[in-house]
């Protein structure tokens, strides 16, 4: 029978772990493990993980969640592992939708989970993800380059192991999820998705992403690079659009800098600007850093509701 680790990577994270080890105790089935990797907090997040009955494995230095989530698979015994992020949370019927999927050992490495996305402070449902399996199923290298796909996922420890895990390069820490995808698909492993919905994520502004939203554009500007390198021609188009989407939105932080970086990788893949409207279609077509600075500052002038940094 196979067995699945609940994988915790968690910094200062005493105040949100007791709701996920509670959603991991109160499962139908239960965990065969429970781990927390305590990457160097100043608060309980040891003593609370103990106190809920997880091993916890100490980190010697604050090295980010993708050296803690890599130590933690090294760790596990298990044959599949789930990482799950400190604040977010487990439904009861995680373990009971997993078993089946479990048993695939050889036609999966890679179950990609439905989720719900929650207000933390209303707990008003934001949305779900709601893949599209089909076209997962048939490419999954270009699923994964147009969509926006989190840590939600069931994980065969072997092939995980095998790839060498997460990304560790600090330049990626804030897309690592996309980076640990995209490396998985580049060395072929095989992905699948779950439809039942068996995750909560919270969003709330003091999240690692919410609160650095540069630091995030400039993690998904590294990765594109590191897929620019990898990737062969006929995924072009589709890390085009990603360096042009990075563009824009390194234009909306006035990262100049960034965004010129980001419009000379989109030009060398596909020098076509899919979603621009006349007349700066025309103006994008003939210099397109100069359109983005352009309309950075007119919708600062007429709108600067929609740029809270003003």
């Amino acid at each position: 029978m196979s067995t699945i680790a609940l994988c915790i990577p968690a910094y200062n994270a005493a105040w949100c772990l007791p709701r996920l080890l509670k959603s991991a105790k109160n499962q139908l089935k239960p965990f065969d493990e429970i781990l927390v990797y305590n990457d160097c907090s100043t608060d309980e997040t040891e003593k609370v993980a103990i106190k809920y009955g997880a091993t916890v494995v100490n980190g010697l230095e604050n090295k980010g969640c993708s050296f803690g989530k890599n130590k933690l698979a090294e760790i596990a015994k298990s044959d599949w592992i789930h990482f799950h992020d400190a604040d977010d949370e487990l439904l009861p019927n995680f373990i009971t939708t997993m078993k089946p999927w479990m048993q695939l050992s050889e036609k999966l490495d890679i179950l990609l989970l439905n989720f719900e996305y929650k207000d933390f402070a209303t707990c008003k449902t934001l949305g779900h993800a709601n893949y599209h399996r089909e076209s997962l199923l048939a490419e999954s290298m270009n699923f994964i380059l147009t969509h926006k796909i989190v840590n939600f996922a069931l994980v065969k420890r072997k092939s995980f192991i095998k790839i060498g895990g997460f990304v560790t390069d600090q330049n990626v820490l804030y897309n690592e999820d996309r980076a640990f995808y995209c490396k998985a698909a580049i060395n072929n492993l095989l992905f699948d998705y779950e439809n039942t919905i068996t995750c909560i994520n919270y969003r709330y502004d003091q999240s690692m992403s919410a609160s650095n939203k540069l630091k995030c554009t400039y993690a998904y500007h590294h990765v594109s690079l590191y897929l620019y390198q990898n990737l062969d021609k006929k995924y072009h188009k589709e890390l085009a659009i990603n360096f042009w989407n990075n563009a824009k939105i390194a234009a909306s932080f006035q990262d100049w800098d960034l965004t010129k970086n980001s419009i000379k990788y989109a030009k060398l893949l596909d020098n076509n600007l899919t979603d621009v409207k006349l007349p700066f279609k025309i103006l994008f077509f003939i210099n397109p850093f100069f359109a983005f600075w352009l309309r950075e500052k007119l919708i600062r002038f007429f709108k600067p509701n929609l740029r809270e940094d003003g």
